[in-house]
């Protein structure tokens, strides 16, 4: 993939476009239209509206039938207000890309027409997943993952940016790579009331205080202590007047594992204290505990492959290193498609020059845009190292 040196201006172009023109989760319309736009009288298939949104699957033939591989990158931008100063800062307000979502799209464009433009040189197909509402449920990856478009996959890979790691690093994780992220709502129904006479009225913030403390007991003495598994309340929403006995209020938060039998133990363990918390104060409760992001377990042989690529066609050319790192407590939707699909998703080192770094979703996120040229260069080797293992 030599020739993406050529075209590092194009990624950094198209980045900085996507960047000014940050679009939220499920409002990313005219990302969307930017996206088709530039596949539009190539040689390929484009889908679009794939799953729950504005998803767009594009289908790359190669010189002869082999493997079917898909190549994904998220597009959604955050609900943040940017403080990076940069020339070009999104425009858009309250809409930021400060995960790396804009590169992710950019490197992949430019590896995807490189690939058409050698499509003579390599054998089987190649799916470009550009995906939709990565950061929030409903989530984009789980709907196209379950649309069909990819049932036909052999394998699926996936790279992330992170500014912890220096530019020329790549950090992978064979088997459980991200923890599973299951979002939760309670709402918690008393009644209402004058602050001078609690005993006419049943108060919904005591009820939910209580909850809050016992929320903490379901890790620490219901989950193996061997089993990963966090329970974060971050919402507590009751407004009201200082004197005013709410009848209701939402808690708001997630819970986070590494196994899926622990994030179903933890639904169930809720449940359990909720209907304790209904006996014991009187209340009604409404609970939703969403399964969008499952842990993103990176398949063994495909994560080898990975290393193997990388160590064969990037170390000492256009990267330094290849890594094995820990597994991270974030969330990714990737996952989704590992259920179906063998495959493995990977870091990328995207650490400033500058001596002061944020991480992503931070309203000061960066990435060093050399990075670009190394993701596009890595995932274009990784995809023509796995079509070149034909039976």
């Amino acid at each position: 993939m030599t020739r993406l040196t050529e075209r590092e201006e194009e990624i950094i172009a198209l980045r900085r476009h996507f960047h000014e023109n940050a679009e939220i989760s499920h409002h990313e319309f005219q990302t969307a239209d930017t996206i088709a736009a530039f596949y539009e009288g190539k040689d390929v298939h484009i889908q679009r509206n794939v799953g729950n949104g504005v998803g767009i699957v594009v289908t790359i033939e190669g010189k002869s039938p082999g493997k079917k591989i898909g190549l994904r990158a998220d597009f959604d931008a955050l609900p943040i207000e940017e403080e990076t100063g940069l020339a070009f800062s999104s425009k858009n307000p309250g809409a930021m890309h400060a995960c790396g979502h804009d590169g992710h799209t950019a490197y992949l464009m430019i590896l995807a027409d490189s690939l058409i433009e050698l499509k003579d040189e390599w054998s089987g197909t190649i799916k470009i997943v550009h995906q939709h509402a990565e950061e929030v449920p409903p989530s984009g990856g789980k709907s196209i993952a379950e649309s069909g478009v990819l049932d036909d996959l052999d394998e699926i890979y996936g790279i992330h940016f992170f500014p912890n790691f220096d530019v020329g690093e790549i950090n992978y994780t064979s088997g459980w790579a991200f923890a599973g992220c299951s979002d939760l709502s309670i709402k918690i129904k008393g009644k209402g009331g004058h602050g001078s006479m609690p005993h006419l009225s049943n108060d919904a913030i005591v009820a939910a205080s209580s909850l809050v403390m016992n929320l903490q007991t379901v890790v620490s003495r219901r989950v193996n202590p061997y089993d990963m598994a966090v329970v974060t309340i971050g919402s507590f929403e009751g407004v009201g007047a200082s004197n005013v006995i709410k009848d209701s209020l939402i808690l708001r938060g997630d819970a986070r594992y590494m196994d899926v039998e622990v994030g179903k133990q933890i639904e169930k363990e809720i449940r359990q204290l909720l209907r304790g918390l209904e006996e014991s104060f009187g209340v009604e409760t409404e609970f939703e505990y969403l399964w969008d992001y499952p842990p993103v377990y990176n398949h063994p042989e495909q994560t080898e492959k990975v290393v193997a690529a990388l160590e064969k066609y990037g170390v000492g050319d256009y990267m330094d290193k290849v890594v094995a790192g820990p597994a991270s407590n974030g969330a990714e939707d990737f996952g989704q498609y590992l259920l179906k699909i063998p495959g493995s998703f990977v870091n990328v080192g995207c650490k400033p020059d500058t001596e002061d770094y944020y991480m992503n979703h931070h309203p000061k996120f960066d990435l060093n845009e050399k990075a670009l040229l190394v993701a596009a260069k890595a995932v274009g080797d990784i995809a023509l190292s796995v079509l070149g293992e034909q039976d």
